[in-house]
């Protein structure tokens, strides 16, 4: 099919986030020409059925981005910088999903709800998408900071294995499929570790996940921080303007397959009270909120994964911080916190091209 409408290419398109991706486009297929597919040499040539076409599976080259208009990419950081500079040689506006350009001053991080108009600066010819932790709970705070002026910012996320891809899921299948008939484990020092560790080798989490929380997420960069901890502070910074707000985060992967979770303490410069900040966020178009603490109804993974929208519930009035919420909120890591919000920016740029 060839016509008018721009061209789209989906780079990494056999991954976890480019399942999702190609998942997602449907409903927004009729806003695009052509779309093409790229992934690693051992997905080349396999068939995906995308909004109702078979599309081939192609390998990525410098002569694939030929003719493509906006590529959404999503492959490994080590070689992104490389081929998002490939595509835009070639003429293609990048989407990159990778954290190599978001704290580049010369990227605009996008997240279309809050600041579409970022799209249009793109001297380099590449837009960086959001880390999905960040974009868990990016839009909650945004419709806050709008009214009460967000000034400080305490999180700790409840990550889950989908962070680390097809691979990160699959292995917590396996952990679970190994010690969930086992009623022993748990009760002893290492017995989960030396049972998981045994049968599938050390795991990309760092320990064993199934049974488990570990309160660390990336990689080390420095005086104990962690590389996930370090990007909630200057993500959520970039994308709401603010370079010097005050953030601090923890981050802890826990065994949930997919859907991110983060407990957010917000300080304001303004007064600020349950009943107007949870108007102020059930008027806001990307957010549910699920909050009612009498029946026990509040945001879980398993109840909203697949969804669009950032969940939010357990909204409090911290008791000794007057200006200060204390909530929690849950969102699809791979939908709206990586594909979804990779091809709203691309349409941003495609509407002006």
């Amino acid at each position: 099919m060839t016509t008018a409408a721009p061209t789209l290419a989906i780079v990494g398109a056999t991954g976890a986030v480019g399942t999702v991706v190609r998942d997602v486009l449907p409903v927004r297929r009729h806003l695009w020409g052509d779309v093409r597919l790229a992934a690693g040499a051992e997905d080349v040539g396999s068939v995906c059925r995308v909004a109702g076409e078979d599309l081939t599976v192609e390998a990525l080259t410098p002569e694939f981005f030929d003719g493509i208009d906006v590529a959404v990419v999503d492959i490994p950081p080590e070689i992104s910088a490389n081929w998002a500079g490939v595509a835009v040689e070639r003429g293609a506006v990048v989407i990159d999903n990778s954290p190599t350009f978001r704290r580049d001053p010369n990227v605009p991080l996008v997240v279309p709800e809050i600041n579409p108009e970022a799209v249009h600066d793109r001297p380099k010819g590449i837009i960086a998408n959001p880390g999905a932790t960040v974009m868990t709970m990016i839009d909650v705070l945004a419709v806050l900071h709008a009214q009460w002026q967000l000034t400080e910012l305490v999180v700790t996320s409840f990550q889950a294995a989908s962070g680390l891809g097809r691979a990160g899921m699959s292995r917590l299948h396996d952990e679970i499929a190994l010690v969930g008939g086992n009623r022993e484990l748990g009760m002893r020092p290492g017995d989960v570790r030396r049972a998981i560790e045994h049968e599938l080798g050390p795991s990309m989490f760092g320990g064993p996940l199934a049974l488990n929380v570990l309160p660390f997420a990336g990689s080390h960069v420095g005086d104990g921080w962690s590389s996930e901890e370090s990007k909630i502070r200057q993500e959520t910074r970039k994308i709401l303007g603010m370079p010097d707000l005050r953030v601090s985060a923890t981050c802890v992967r826990v065994p949930v397959v997919s859907t991110h979770s983060v407990s957010v303490h917000a300080t304001f410069a303004k007064s600020i009270t349950v009943d107007k900040a949870r108007q102020a966020l059930v008027e806001a178009p990307a957010v549910v909120v699920m909050d009612d603490p009498e029946q026990g109804e509040f945001p879980t993974p398993v109840d909203i994964v697949g969804a669009d929208p950032r969940f939010v519930g357990r909204m409090r009035q911290a008791i000794d911080f007057p200006r200060t919420l204390d909530l929690f909120v849950c969102g699809d890591n791979l939908r709206k916190g990586a594909a979804l919000n990779m091809l709203q920016t691309a349409e941003l740029v495609a509407a002006a091209l």
